[in-house]
């Protein structure tokens, strides 16, 4: 993620940008969204904040090469209509143009510079999922459910059998906020980075929709009302 949004995205991170349906109490059967729930949680949102800030430097550099990037493709948009097109390309690639392999070079330093980020990013999310199972048991307690099904598993069902917002709720509780900074050596493993890539998907909506949201013109004011001429 673009680290010079993570300001934003945190505030997107919000039951307006993820929405959840409103918990009540639940009658045996309830459903419930891992990602939404760590996603929705503070810790989540304040980490991503910090790490915006510890990285904002790198993220200039980042946002520097992909300026770079679209520089050098636009040398291989022949035709100057500001879109790059697969048959351009595959000219490009034909004539093994050297402006690819600077494009490819350009790539895997953002890469580089982007490993650090990401790895805090995975760090901090793996932190909130080590405390996932005793906020969902503390949930199931409280509401006595018998069986939590994925959200795809109800062809219907009404908006309080979900519970994820209940969840977020004992995360906020239980772990309030959570290093950044990996111990050396530490990688994630398949399950944590399955759940960041949801994760990432969920902020890369609510940036879309924030985008599209500013985008979309005011709506014209309502006239005032004339009063009657009698």
């Amino acid at each position: 993620m673009n680290t010079r949004n993570t300001a934003i995205l945190a505030a997107l991170l919000s039951a307006a940008a993820v929405a959840a349906p409103a918990s009540a109490q639940v009658s045996g059967i309830a459903t419930s969204d891992t990602s939404v729930a760590i996603a929705r949680s503070k810790a989540l949102g304040t980490a991503y904040q910090q790490i915006g800030t510890q990285y904002a430097a790198v993220a200039q550099q980042m946002q520097a090469k992909r300026l770079e990037i679209n520089n050098l493709n636009a040398q291989l948009d022949t035709n100057k209509d500001k879109e790059l097109t697969q048959a351009e390309l595959d000219v490009a690639i034909k004539a093994k143009s050297p402006v690819l392999t600077q494009i490819d070079a350009k790539q895997k330093e953002i890469n580089t510079l982007q490993d650090p980020i990401i790895l805090a990013q995975l760090y901090s999310v793996e932190q909130i999922a080590l405390k996932y199972e005793a906020a969902q048991q503390a949930v199931i307690t409280a509401k006595r459910i018998n069986v939590i099904l994925a959200p795809d598993a109800f062809v219907w069902a009404p908006e309080s059998v979900d519970v994820t917002a209940a969840i977020t709720a004992e995360l906020d509780k239980a772990v309030p906020s959570v290093p950044i900074t990996p111990p050396a050596g530490w990688r994630p493993s398949r399950q944590i980075g399955q759940l960041y890539q949801q994760i990432q998907q969920l902020i890369n909506v609510a940036a879309q929709q924030a985008q599209a949201a500013a985008a979309r013109p005011p709506a014209p004011a309502t006239p005032a009302a004339q009063p009657d001429s009698r």
